[in-house]
């Protein structure tokens, strides 16, 4: 059995997931798991846990790209242990992988540690563009809404609305509510 794996780290990428979720019923997925969370928060990848749970000897777990998948190569060989242990394999329809392969395993570990490395250097260079922006006086960071929010809260306040309703109404956090009104 082919079985789908998508992920898009945030809602607003509907468009990014309907297209995976496409291209993995094309590639013949017969089961889909579909999910919306960082990969960064491993923790929270229930679906790709599901998935994993799922397959069975014989099965392949199939994703669109590697990084939807994994985002450090250590990530990447531990999912690969796990699908091993299930007697399955893992394919990546864009760089046309299969992991039931000894070239395929190789191939694989190789691209996850490019891939490892890509997002370092771009993350190095975000740091520095941020650092040159800041030393230049360009870069001020994300203005804090509820600092902003302060004297509408205090008028909410003193209208008797409850923390509760003023940080529903405002787009703010409860505790944020409780801050700005003391």
């Amino acid at each position: 059995m082919l079985v789908g794996y998508a992920r898009t780290s945030t809602v607003e990428q509907e468009a990014g997931l309907d297209a995976q979720v496409r291209d993995l019923k094309a590639a013949g997925a017969e089961k889909l798991f579909v999910e919306q969370t960082s990969s960064v928060d491993i923790a929270k990848r229930q679906q790709l846990d599901a998935a994993l749970d799922f397959i069975r000897e014989g099965d392949t777990l199939i994703v669109t790209k590697l990084d939807r998948l994994a985002r450090s190569v250590r990530h990447l060989l531990d999912i690969v242990e796990r699908v091993k242990a299930k007697k399955a394999s893992l394919s990546i329809l864009a760089s046309k992988l299969d992991t039931a392969t000894p070239t395929g395993q190789l191939m694989l570990t190789m691209l996850g540690g490019i891939a490892e490395f890509e997002r370092a250097i771009m993350l190095e260079r975000q740091r520095e563009g941020i650092a040159k922006a800041k030393r230049d006086g360009k870069y001020k960071g994300r203005a804090p809404t509820a600092r902003r929010k302060a004297g509408e809260v205090k008028a909410l306040l003193a209208e008797g609305l409850k923390p509760t309703a003023i940080a529903k109404q405002l787009g703010i956090s409860r505790s944020s509510v409780y801050r700005a009104g003391s």
